[in-house]
């Protein structure tokens, strides 16, 4: 490897241009939209690629990088302070609580080479899934459907449906229980 093989960037000059816009509006618009705009801060993603269902909640204090590779299904939540990092594709299924202060970190760096090329690797978190507060979801993680992450708890291996996990990293604690839909 090269000295100039270290500097070239992963992203296009394209690609540049949209995160350094998509950087002033998210620090203006988007944040100091009004708490209960979430239809403003939706119609803002989804302007920069995004797509994210009208009925779900977006808190103005998310930080979404690359929103071209974010997806969001009906009824789904981004939490005060959550971080989406969607390097790669963000997929947030129906009815998914990511809580305050969650991680969604769909980048890494492949460590077996010594020029750490970026890899862009997707995450998918199913229906009625919960990330709870402060929670860290890895590259390439799928979270089962109805699967919870309990606080603070550090998803690096795939989560299976209808468990409920907890810790670092996260281990399966118990069956979560049918979910009851009817009163909502």
């Amino acid at each position: 490897m090269t000295v100039e093989d270290r500097h070239v960037s992963p992203y296009s000059f394209a690609e540049k241009v949209k995160r350094m816009v998509w950087s002033v509006v998210q620090s203006t618009l988007f944040r100091y939209s009004f708490h209960t705009w979430n239809g403003c801060r939706i119609m803002l993603l989804n302007l920069f690629g995004a797509k994210v269902h009208a009925s779900c909640i977006i808190r103005r204090t998310v930080r979404v990088e690359c929103p071209w590779n974010l997806k969001m299904g009906a009824n789904a939540c981004l939490g005060d302070g959550a971080i989406a990092y969607c390097l790669g594709e963000v997929t947030i299924g129906p009815r998914v609580s990511i809580s305050q202060g969650a991680h969604l970190c769909a980048g890494t760096h492949d460590y077996t080479c010594a020029s750490l090329p970026l890899l862009r690797l997707p995450i998918t978190i199913e229906e009625d899934a919960w990330i709870a507060a402060d929670a860290f979801v890895g590259p390439g993680i799928t979270i089962g459907k109805g699967a919870i992450l309990g606080a603070r708890g550090v998803a690096m291996k795939d989560l299976d449906a209808m468990t409920i996990y907890a810790g670092n990293p996260a281990k399966s604690i118990k069956a979560r229980p049918a979910i009851d839909t009817k009163n909502d």
